[in-house]
């Protein structure tokens, strides 16, 4: 069976050296908040480039300690997409805020000119919390105009797009913050839930600090209402002496795929998602879709070929039966949103897919519905 993810052949590569970091943490018998968590801190920052990178529990208490620190509060409207992993929006929710939906452009991504419209009409909007989906960049140097034009507080959603980057800039450079997520099948996976927040701005960044540690700026004293949101050594650890070091080579094995697919999928039924203009994508996800209606027939038909397909993401955020219990507003109609997520297919890519597994996974794409498209 080829896999979405393949976490045992990653194992298989890393496991000797996971073993040596864990045995380091255990022999060091500091657990919580020490230096494996700092050093992986500097290095993802320089990785980043950006100033600081302050490690977290999840990528949802990334983008909610981020609100957070830019002062969003219970009732304060908040731009973002209405097609993303739930997170983004539950971490609006979780503060009190309003998410204010606006549709997708072609890329799945949302749509800029369409929020400028809405914040030429909204003066009451401030916030603004953007994602990179699927391993590409948003246009960043027209955020970075959106920002500046109408002073809004940005927060990065980045959990997808580490390395991304824009006509040279760097995904998460754009906002006041941005927020990732160190879960297993991200680009750069721990071996269970972490994030980070990162900034260039001192004072962001030791509230972050306080923020995640219960609100402490010292022990036993408490000068906010926080979390218990800290980033675990052994995560840091792995993360820092095992998994950071394999980053390029594994970023590099998904663009080599990716590239592979959009060469030679010739299928008329499965369209290759485009990418933001500008975009450098480290292809996190490789998204098609598929026309006709024709989604759950494809789905089952490449499970035939003994090959594990995904949906990223199939239910729209605001159509997702927990939302009925939120308040929230569409700035738009979300038509691109619903028409993505009713055709998105996900085809396997993680750096451990062999290159006849890659063929496999074209020829049945191609192979699929041949009749039906006219096709040899």
């Amino acid at each position: 069976m080829i896999l979405l993810n393949d976490f045992q052949r990653q194992w298989e590569h890393t496991s000797a050296r996971i073993l040596s970091a864990v045995a380091a943490v255990g022999e060091s018998g500091w657990y919580v908040l020490g230096e494996n968590v700092a050093a992986f801190e500097q290095s993802l920052a320089g990785l980043w480039q950006r100033r600081y990178a302050a490690g977290v529990a999840s990528g949802l208490d990334a983008l909610e300690i981020s609100l957070r620190v830019l002062g969003c509060r219970p009732g304060d409207p908040v731009l973002t997409t209405p097609f993303s992993a739930f997170a983004t929006t539950l971490a609006i929710l979780k503060i009190g805020a309003v998410p204010v939906f606006v549709d997708t452009d072609r890329s799945g991504h949302i749509d800029l000119a369409l929020c400028r419209e809405v914040l030429r009409r909204r003066q009451d909007i401030r916030f603004l919390v953007p994602v990179h989906l699927y391993g590409n960049a948003l246009d960043l140097a027209a955020l970075k105009e959106l920002r500046a034009e109408f002073d809004l507080q940005v927060v990065e959603d980045c959990a997808q797009a580490i390395l991304a980057s824009s006509a040279g800039m760097p995904a998460g450079s754009a906002g006041q913050l941005a927020a990732t997520s160190f879960y297993p099948t991200k680009n750069l996976g721990a071996l269970g839930d972490g994030g980070a927040i990162l900034t260039d701005d001192e004072q962001f960044d030791g509230l972050v600090r306080v923020l995640r540690d219960y609100g402490q700026s010292g022990k036993y004293r408490h000068d906010e209402i926080g979390y218990n949101s800290r980033l675990d050594e052994l995560h840091a650890a792995v993360l820092n002496r095992v998994h950071l070091p394999e980053l390029q080579g594994w970023t590099g094995r998904r663009r080599a795929i990716a590239a592979r697919y959009r060469a030679e999928l010739r299928n008329a039924r499965c369209e290759c998602l485009p990418m933001p203009p500008g975009s450098e994508s480290v292809d996190h996800l490789f998204p098609v879709l598929v026309r006709e209606g024709g989604k759950q027939e494809f789905l089952s038909y490449m499970r035939s070929r003994e090959i594990l397909c995904g949906e990223h993401y199939p239910i729209p955020i605001p159509d997702q039966r927990a939302m009925a219990h939120a308040k929230w507003e569409t700035a738009t109609p979300l038509e691109n949103a619903r028409r993505i997520a009713g055709s998105e297919v996900s085809l396997p890519i993680h750096p451990y897919l062999t290159d006849e597994e890659v063929g496999r996974v074209i020829g049945a794409v191609n192979e699929w519905g041949a009749s039906l498209a006219g096709l040899d």
